[in-house]
C-alpha cells in the first residue's frame, strides 16, 4: 500500500549516503507536492550494491518550487522543478 497521494505535501528525507542513490544531495529536507505516482519500479541500489533483485518500491514524481530550493533564485515564482523520487526517500509533513 502507498505511503503518499498526488497532492500531498512531502519532505524527502536529508540523508548522508554511500555512492549515487539517486537523490541528489541539493533537495535533501526540501519540501515539494507529489505530483504524480508511478508504479513500483525495481530498487537502483540493490544493483549498485550487489543485493539480490527483483524487489521493487513505489515511485513517484515531485515537484518543488524552485525559489524554495536557492535563496537568491531569481526566475518567476511558478518555476518548478520534478524529480522521480523512491517513497522511501519521502516523509510525511
Amino acid at each position: 500500500m502507498r505511503q503518499f497521494k498526488t497532492g500531498e505535501r512531502v519532505r524527502i528525507a536529508n540523508r548522508v549516503t554511500v555512492g549515487h542513490v539517486r537523490v541528489p544531495t541539493y533537495v535533501r529536507g526540501k519540501i515539494g507536492i507529489v505530483d504524480r505516482e508511478l508504479p513500483e519500479f525495481l530498487i537502483p541500489e540493490d544493483d549498485a550494491f550487489g543485493r539480490p533483485k527483483g524487489r521493487t518500491r513505489p515511485l513517484y514524481i515531485v515537484r518543488l518550487r524552485m525559489s524554495d530550493l536557492w535563496s537568491d533564485y531569481r526566475g518567476s515564482s511558478e518555476d518548478t522543478l520534478e524529480l522521480e523520487i523512491f517513497e522511501n526517500w519521502l516523509e510525511k509533513v
